[in-house]
């Protein structure tokens, strides 16, 4: 594991000028725990373009300065690394290291990494029955393939899933049709996946509305955001940039669907490649969800 210098913007040390690399503490219970997969193989593998291990680092680095309003502590366990090619060890690792966070935190929270990641945040959370996967994504990462890469992780769910009798409830927000094959929509639809597609997703009502049927049922809820679902003009730093994508207020608006419900149990966020982005754009919009998700999962539990 290796760890993360946290710093930033400094205006004083009441709590009205409190900024969110003042709310990460050594120890002790916690609102949310953080942990960072450093890792481009499942990308590789995907025929994508590297840089993805750069995420997490940057990431950190967006959220540092943002303003908190309100009570919030939160831990950082470092970065699971990916050793060279290695990448079933690593998600091995992320998986343990996810499962200790659960310990002190209701909430534990991945940074990417490539969308690999999702794998080892579910070995993490456990196989329970009443589990739920919310992926905002322009892909549904679906496919076959001889191993592990990007694109994969969420028919490794599947299967694991089925193989131990347990319900798939897979859910999936700005799907793009010319992104996806049709072996990856039968793929979809043999499992009893739910998605809505990117054209169905230009204002919030729709994928609200949706997101909130999904949570029937359902005890606990994993949310995945892979940044490629956000239009190239506010995540231009991701692999595989959308033509169209979902605006950010209408991701943000499902985001606190989410985390109103008070079901959130962990989140991933992926695909962030500081390589490509501009400005740091990519990093900023993925830095606001993080934080928003967090503090409203929070207020959502004390509230309850």
């Amino acid at each position: 594991m290796t760890t993360f210098d946290w710093s930033g913007r400094d205006d004083g040390h009441g709590p009205e000028h409190q900024r969110f690399w003042r709310t990460v503490a050594p120890s002790g219970p916690a609102d949310a725990a953080i942990v960072g997969f450093v890792s481009d193989e499942g990308v590789s593998r995907n025929g994508g373009r590297a840089g993805a291990a750069e995420g997490p680092s940057h990431l950190r680095t967006a959220l540092a300065s943002l303003a908190v309003h309100g009570e919030l502590t939160v831990l950082d366990h470092g970065d699971v690394v990916v050793d060279g090619a290695d990448l079933e060890d690593g998600q091995r690792r992320l998986g343990q290291a996810v499962e200790a966070a659960r310990q002190h935190a209701p909430l534990t929270v991945v940074l990417g990494g490539g969308h690999e990641t999702a794998w080892g945040s579910y070995l993490g959370l456990g196989a329970h029955p009443g589990l739920g996967v919310l992926n905002l994504d322009a892909h549904f990462d679906l496919r076959e393939a001889d191993r592990a890469t990007s694109g994969t992780p969420f028919l490794q769910v599947a299967r694991d899933r089925q193989d131990r009798g347990l319900p798939v409830r897979y859910a999936v927000v700005g799907i793009s049709e010319t992104g996806n094959t049709g072996a990856l929509f039968t793929t979809a639809r043999d499992l009893g996946a739910e998605w809505l597609l990117d054209d169905e997703c230009q204002e919030p009502s729709t994928p609200v509305a949706f997101v909130r049927r999904f949570l029937d049922g359902l005890d606990e809820v994993y949310l995945s955001i892979d940044l490629d679902v956000l239009p190239a003009s506010a995540a231009p730093g991701v692999s595989a940039p959308a033509s169209l994508g979902v605006p950010p207020f209408v991701i943000q608006s499902v985001c606190d669907a989410v985390a109103d419900s008070g079901r959130l149990v962990h989140l991933d966020v992926t695909e962030l490649n500081p390589r490509l982005d501009v400005d740091d754009r990519t990093a900023k919009v993925a830095a606001r969800l993080v934080h928003r998700i967090i503090t409203r999962a929070s207020a959502a539990r004390g509230a309850s």
